[in-house]
């Protein structure tokens, strides 16, 4: 069934300090919608707000699974994920003294995922053959490629149907981020995912959404229809091309 994120005139910040203002996105059913923004705009605090870690001062953050509505705001970390909304966060956090396998092990603790633990399991290891190599090692002594498909198949044993990346592209050499991305266009497409992705990689991003917006100083600066109309962007073109 469908699944989809809403989030509408979300203002958020840190105390004193103000970060979003009144931001308006939204992502339908199947799609993957990017985020752009350089560094210092707002894109993590947004992807903390829908995750349950920054309260909005205003707005709605609605996730639409299964027929059902959830308002996100207020609601803890854990039980955003137990509605099947799967987290990739800033950083991979993993846990760098367990196993590959341990830590892919925690990724299945919501209900709704437990029952599949094996088959869930099984799709990590085939997706990432390298994972299945590794899978006794410690999380914290593999490369930074290697822990982010880690990061990305402790997501999946959550058994998700909407799915949400802060940065995957930070820290990674040219190659393996293309690799990473081409890997969460073949999750998306295979098990029907709705994804967004906040990322600063704009010719990385473009190859795989199909239509985002450019966070400017905390506010929608652009919001596009399709990887056509971001690329002819006038803010796009400055700050991204250098034109």
């Amino acid at each position: 069934m469908a699944s989809s994120l809403s989030i509408e005139n979300v203002s958020a910040g840190y105390g004193a300090v103000h970060v979003l203002s009144d931001v308006t996105l939204r992502a339908g059913d199947g799609e993957t919608v990017v985020l752009l923004g350089t560094n210092g705009n707002g894109k993590s605090t947004l992807i903390k707000c829908v995750t349950g870690q920054v309260r909005p001062t205003t707005g709605r953050i609605v996730a639409e699974i299964d027929g059902q509505s959830h308002d996100l705001v207020g609601m803890a970390t854990e039980d955003i994920v137990g509605l099947g909304i799967g987290i990739v966060p800033e950083g991979r956090r993993l846990f760098p003294k367990l196993t590959v396998e341990e830590n892919l092990l925690l990724g299945a603790y919501r209900t709704g995922a437990r029952a599949k633990i094996g088959p869930n399991l099984e799709f990590c290891f085939e997706t990432f053959p390298r994972l299945r190599e590794r899978r006794r090692q410690m999380a914290g002594s593999m490369s930074g490629g290697e822990q982010q498909m880690l990061a990305l198949g402790r997501a999946l044993m959550a058994s998700p149907r909407i799915l949400i990346i802060d940065e995957p592209s930070v820290g990674l050499a040219p190659i393996l981020v293309t690799r990473v991305i081409d890997k969460i266009a073949e999750l998306k497409a295979g098990l029907g995912l709705t994804v967004l992705m906040a990322e600063q990689n704009f010719q990385q991003a473009i190859r795989i959404a199909d239509r985002g917006y450019v966070l400017v100083h905390g506010k929608i600066e652009f919001s596009a229809t399709s990887v056509e109309d971001l690329s002819r962007s006038d803010v796009v073109r400055r700050l991204y091309l250098g034109i």
